[in-house]
């Protein structure tokens, strides 16, 4: 059975973790190392200079409390050091395009290609106003999951999955497609002396083909990334 190692950037108790746990205990043998507190938006910030606390929840399963890739890395080097596959997510919210270079989640596989093991980033995109089901996030996840482990994985390379956001009853389709390279919908307005951030995540631009436009469209989208 090969040996998972899971992590998030929502925190330890997040249920899109919760999920992931559900799907790998049909892929492998799992074990969890996740970040005691949400970094959302962390990006691959690692810590280096500030002792960091482990503590085990269950068997195979520990907080940290450092970011997503500080977990990669604690458990790679220190605690799981024969894991086989590393899984980060399911994150609430997409990590498509522009989304790479913040996404704690996507941080995790990377700083696990770097360490040499093949890594999955899994992520569910969020419409407003339609109930998330992570019930239908992890059925959707795990034949997409099961194939990419399946695959050869070259060295230095990880990929990254997003799940749409689906109505009941509402079928999809995966594609594989690559990264968008448009930016966010970057907007400021001021209010009461400060810069507030006023960007719309869905009217984000949008490349045909690519996985924002994908996504918003519907499918899974898998990319290969490369370091």
């Amino acid at each position: 059975m090969a040996k998972i190692l899971l992590t998030n950037d929502d925190g330890w108790d997040a249920p899109g973790l919760a999920a992931l746990k559900q799907l790998a205990s049909e892929l492998g043998d799992v074990f969890v190392l996740a970040p005691r507190d949400p970094h959302s938006y962390a990006g691959h910030r690692v810590t280096t200079d500030a002792p960091l606390e482990l503590v085990e929840t269950a068997p195979n399963q520990f907080r940290l409390s450092g970011t997503p890739a500080d977990c990669v890395r604690v458990a790679l080097t220190h605690v799981f050091p024969d894991i086989d596959w590393v899984l980060a997510g399911i994150n609430r919210g997409g990590n498509l395009g522009a989304d790479l270079w913040t996404s704690g989640t996507v941080a995790a596989a990377r700083e696990a290609a770097l360490l040499g093991k093949p890594a999955i980033a899994v992520s569910q995109y969020i419409r407003r106003n339609l109930t998330l089901d992570w019930d239908r996030s992890r059925e959707l996840a795990l034949p997409v999951v099961r194939d990419l482990m399946a695959r050869p994985s070259p060295a230095r390379s990880y990929h990254n999955v997003n799940l749409p956001h689906l109505e009941p009853g509402e079928t999809t389709q995966v594609i594989e497609c690559e990264p968008d390279n448009q930016p966010l919908d970057v907007r400021y307005r001021t209010q009461d002396g400060h810069i507030h951030y006023a960007g719309s995540y869905p009217q984000r631009p949008r490349t045909p083909g690519r996985d924002v436009d994908q996504c918003f469209a519907g499918s899974i989208t898998i990319s290969r990334l490369h370091l």
